[in-house]
C-alpha cells in the first residue's frame, strides 16, 4: 500500500542547474545497460542494491509500474535503481490498493518489470505480504526482485516483528543479499495521536526490525526535518528511508541529515496521469501536444 495521494502533485525538475547541490546526487552515474540486456545476476543485483542504499549518496528511485514506464526510467541518465509501487501496478490492472490485486498477478508484473530493466535491481513494494511475508518474498525473488518494502499497517509490534523475520528468513533461504525494507505506517495513521508519541513508537519500531534483520527502515508521510533527523539519529545514518510527497524535505536536505533513499510512491504515476489528463483537457478545449513532448514509446 503507498502513500496516499491527497495532496497536489509536486512539481517536476529535470534540469541539473536548477537543482543545485542536488545535481550532484547523481553525479558519475553510467547510462544503464541497453534495454533487454541481462548479463547481471540476481546476486550481483542485490549486492549492487545494498551498496547504493549503504552510500553516502541519497539514493533516488522514481517508482514503475509496467514495462513501459521501466524502460522510460530505466534508459534516463541517473537511474541506478527502480522500485515498484503496489498502488500503481494494481491500479494500472483495475484493482484497488490494498493486495486486492491476486499475489500471483503482482508477481508477475514485477518480474516483467525485471526483465524489462535489465541489469538495474528492482525493489517491490510486497505491501504487507499478502498474509504469508515469507512466501511473498521468495515469489518475488523467484522472478527477480533483489528487494522489497514490507508495511506493518501499524499492526501490534510483536506480530509486525514475527512479519519482518519471516521476510528475513526467506530472503537468507534465497542465498542472495535480499534488501529489505520494512515499513511503518505510524505516521500514515496517527490520526490525532500526539506527534511525539508517533514519532516514540516510530522509532522503537525502527530498531526492532533493524533488530530482525531488516535492510532498511520505511517511515512514509510528511515528516519535518526534526522528526528525520531524530530518526536517523536513533536508528543510523544510510538507514531511514522515505517517501517523495508535495511537501517533503529538500533532497539536499535528506542526504545531509543521513537519509538512505527517496522514492515515490504512487506519485510518478500521477505525474504521469496528471499530464494525460491535462492533454485531453487541451484537446477538448481546441489545443494540441504540448510542445516539448518527447517521443519515448
Amino acid at each position: 500500500m503507498d502513500e496516499p495521494a491527497d495532496a497536489d502533485p509536486p512539481q517536476g525538475n529535470d534540469d541539473p542547474d536548477r537543482l543545485g547541490a542536488l545535481g550532484r546526487l547523481g553525479r558519475a552515474v553510467p547510462r544503464p545497460p541497453a534495454y533487454g540486456d541481462h548479463m547481471t545476476s540476481t546476486a550481483e543485483k542485490a549486492t549492487r542494491l545494498q551498496e547504493l542504499h549503504a552510500a553516502p549518496e541519497l539514493l533516488l528511485v522514481v517508482n514503475v509500474w509496467d514495462a513501459i514506464t521501466a524502460k522510460v526510467v530505466a534508459e534516463t541518465t541517473g537511474t541506478r535503481a527502480l522500485a515498484t509501487p503496489s498502488h500503481g501496478i494494481a491500479a494500472s490492472r483495475g484493482y484497488a490498493d490494498g493486495e486486492n490485486i491476486p499475489r500471483d498477478l503482482m508477481i508477475s508484473e514485477i518480474g516483467l518489470i525485471v526483465r524489462t530493466a535489465g541489469d538495474l535491481p528492482v525493489t517491490a513494494d510486497l505491501e504487507a505480504g499478502y498474509g504469508d511475508p515469507g512466501g511473498t518474498v521468495t515469489k518475488a525473488i523467484e522472478v527477480g526482485a533483489v528487494g522489497c518494502n514490507l508495511e506493518d499497517q501499524a499492526r501490534p509490534l510483536d506480530e509486525s516483528v514475527k512479519a519482518v523475520e519471516a521476510a528475513v528468513a526467506a530472503a537468507q533461504a534465497s542465498g542472495i543479499d535480499f534488501v529489505l525494507n520494512a515499513r511503518t505506517d505510524v505516521f500514515l495513521k496517527a490520526g490525532d495521536r500526539d506527534p511525539d508519541d508517533v514519532l516514540a513508537d516510530a522509532v522503537e519500531r525502527g530498531r526492532a526490525y533493524l533488530d530482525a534483520g531488516a535492510s532498511n527502515y520505511f517511515v512514509p508521510g510528511k515528516l519535518d526535518e526534526t522528526q528525520v533527523g531524530r530518526l536517523v539519529e536513533a536508528l543510523g545514518e544510510r538507514k531511514v528511508n522515505l517517501i517523495g510527497i508535495p511537501g517533503s524535505i529538500p533532497l539536499t536536505r535528506a542526504q545531509e541529515l543521513g537519509v538512505s533513499r527517496v522514492s515515490y510512491g504512487p506519485w510518478s504515476q500521477n505525474v504521469a496521469l496528471t499530464a494525460l489528463a491535462k492533454l485531453a483537457e487541451d484537446v477538448y478545449a481546441g489545443g494540441g501536444l504540448p510542445a516539448d513532448t518527447r517521443k519515448l514509446n
